[in-house]
């Protein structure tokens, strides 16, 4: 019998954090991050980090485990949840994977083999980032202008494999006899819920999100990031972050940065939604109108509906 896991996956600014708290709670769970910006400590405003009191003493991990200066690629996610699935299953409880990093989520999901032969990590890592800004289409057409014949071979949708082939065109100049991975089945009993909402509404909650972000003090959060010497790495890459760097660089107003902030986290937000539903199974449910509290039953219903079919 496969080991149970919970995925809670959607847009920015929908509802995940709260939904994998009651999930805990009815169920001894405990939940791990799979938001790649969570892993930095001092990243906190910007990546709407959950604060202490919001925990109800639900253990949560993989969160503040890299500084700013560090780099943590979807090869290091999947080894540290990997490891940690196993530690709660061992010790009976439920682990519950919370967040919106496509690749990072997937890595683990459905077994991803990462090879090393002939790739670089730092070029691997900016591929990734540049498939969870840009979505598997961008990446896609970047392989098929270097090799149309390659790129009519695989979906756009197999980002890995795409990934994979300009590691090894990257690396040697050339695509010929590229290691194909077959996808495995996943290792575990995933249970998936995913949290959508009408897209106007969503847009709307996002911008007045980053309001509240700028009011508590996204600012300053950047400011000290900036002012530390962080520059050039994975950490301040995010969208948040980016922004308003360009703005202590003198590249635009505070004004402009900020619409900026808010027009990329919707861009992104739309995104996450094609990719959940592309790369994924998910049951979804449509918190419109804020009824996040009254789809908390049907969610906790299909989880142990899920959870009952199997130990049966």
């Amino acid at each position: 019998m496969k080991p149970a896991l919970v995925v809670i996956v959607g847009p920015t600014a929908v509802g995940k954090t709260k939904t994998s708290i009651e999930i805990a709670k009815a169920f001894d769970g405990e939940i791990i991050n799979s938001d790649s910006m969570q892993v930095y400590k001092g990243l906190d405003i910007g990546t709407a980090k959950i604060k202490e009191h919001e925990k109800e003493g639900i253990p949560h991990h993989l969160f503040d485990i890299r500084t700013p200066f560090e780099d943590y690629s979807a090869v290091d996610f999947q080894q540290d949840v990997q490891q940690k699935i196993n530690q709660l299953h061992e010790q009976g409880s439920l682990p519950i994977m919370v967040g919106g990093t496509g690749l990072y989520i997937r890595s683990v999901t459905h077994g991803y083999e990462f090879t090393d032969v002939a790739a670089d990590p730092e070029y691997r890592k900016e591929l990734e980032a540049y498939v969870e800004e840009q979505g598997p289409e961008a990446l896609h057409e970047r392989l098929m202008k270097i090799d149309a014949e390659r790129a009519s071979q695989i979906h756009p949708n197999n980002f890995r494999r795409v990934i994979r082939a300009l590691e090894i065109h990257h690396a040697a100049g050339s695509l010929e006899n590229p290691k194909n991975h077959s996808e495995e089945e996943s290792p575990y009993n995933l249970i998936t819920v995913g949290l959508t909402m009408d897209r106007e509404q969503l847009y709307e909650r996002i911008n007045l999100r980053v309001d509240l972000m700028m009011e508590e003090g996204l600012l300053e959060e950047v400011q000290s990031l900036y002012d530390s010497g962080v520059r050039n790495t994975q950490a301040v890459q995010g969208i948040g972050y980016k922004e308003l760097y360009a703005y202590f660089e003198g590249e635009c107003s505070l004004e402009e940065a900020v619409a900026t902030l808010k027009r990329n986290s919707r861009r992104y937000a739309k995104r996450q939604l094609t990719w959940f539903r592309h790369q994924m199974e998910v049951e979804w449910f449509d918190v419109t109108n804020g009824s996040i509290n009254e789809k908390i039953p049907s969610i906790l219903r299909f989880v142990a509906g899920k959870l009952n079919s199997e130990s049966n």
